[in-house]
């Protein structure tokens, strides 16, 4: 039995684009939430800071929170998007794996 390449190819395609359509629309959901959320906490930091309700080290200490939480977003992005780099590359191996097992009869395992 031979490897049939174009096969190959469009196997490892549908598996990178099943996973990615996936977990982008979970991180999209994600983003989208952590997004609102930011722009919320923006808004009423800025309406305190025009009614003159927080003093320049409340002022601040809220600035400061805002970028952190910001920081915070853009790290768990970073992990996501991480993880779902990972779950392709698993799945792309084991559709590699799998081509070569049916082809060969060798029973190969998946590196963890």
């Amino acid at each position: 039995m031979s490897l049939d390449v174009n096969q190959l190819i469009s196997n490892i395609k549908d598996t990178a684009s099943t996973i990615i359509a996936h977990d982008i629309t979970e991180i999209r959901g994600f983003s989208e939430r952590q997004l609102s959320a930011l722009a919320l906490q923006a808004q009423l930091i800025t309406k305190a800071i025009l009614n003159r309700e927080i003093n320049e080290d409340l002022r601040d200490y809220f600035l400061d929170s805002l970028e952190d939480m910001a920081l915070n977003f853009a790290k768990t992005l970073r992990g996501l998007l991480a993880v779902t780099i990972e779950k392709v590359w698993n799945a792309i191996v084991g559709v590699l794996w799998s081509a070569i097992e049916a082809c060969t009869g060798i029973s190969l395992k998946v590196a963890n």
